[in-house]
């Protein structure tokens, strides 16, 4: 098994993702920007962010984070309705768009590194927050734009470490399987 994914499969299939989901499914024509790696320690955060978890023999998570007007109007599009404020439908529906395009993502990725399965998304909304993986991966970011607005997908992947290879700084191993 390979310890890393190659960085252009991951861009491509977060790129691909994005695009098949906002042209099919929103009606939105999106433009993809200059791909980077982030490190997996998060600066603070402001808007909306959706985290879906993956494992299997890789883990790790997929992530949509824009700001509020954005996800008003990314749920406005797939409700085909009007959002004044963020309300429990809108972060909803951004939970729904990043299943959609996490689980795309995932399905493009499944050939090469294994099956795969999604947890439920995690929507959270606010100010000066952080949102991070357990994983220390670092993630690899897509900015994209739609029109004056803008949002990232990102996903960071590792292998899935075996049971009898836990690290000392992994709380729930237990002793007789730590490693340090």
């Amino acid at each position: 098994m390979p310890q890393e994914v190659d960085q252009a499969k991951l861009v491509a299939a977060l790129r691909g993702a994005t695009d098949e989901v906002f042209s099919t499914m929103l009606g939105l024509e999106i433009t993809p920007g200059e791909a980077y790696r982030q490190a997996s320690k998060l600066e603070p955060a402001n808007g909306v962010v959706a985290l879906i978890g993956l494992t299997g023999k890789w883990v790790g998570t997929g992530s949509i984070c824009c700001t509020g007007e954005f996800a008003r109007k990314i749920s406005g599009h797939l409700l085909m309705s009007e959002f004044g404020s963020i309300d429990q439908e809108v972060l909803d529906a951004i939970g729904e768009v990043a299943n959609m395009i996490v689980g795309s993502f995932k399905n493009a990725l499944e050939a090469e590194i294994g099956m795969l399965e999604m947890s439920i998304p995690v929507v959270v909304f606010g100010h000066n927050f952080t949102a991070s993986s357990v994983h220390r991966a670092d993630w690899i970011a897509v900015p994209f734009q739609c029109g004056p607005e803008s949002m990232t997908v990102k996903a960071c992947l590792a292998p899935q470490v075996e049971h009898h290879q836990r690290r000392a700084t992994d709380l729930h191993a237990p002793l007789s399987q730590v490693i340090v």
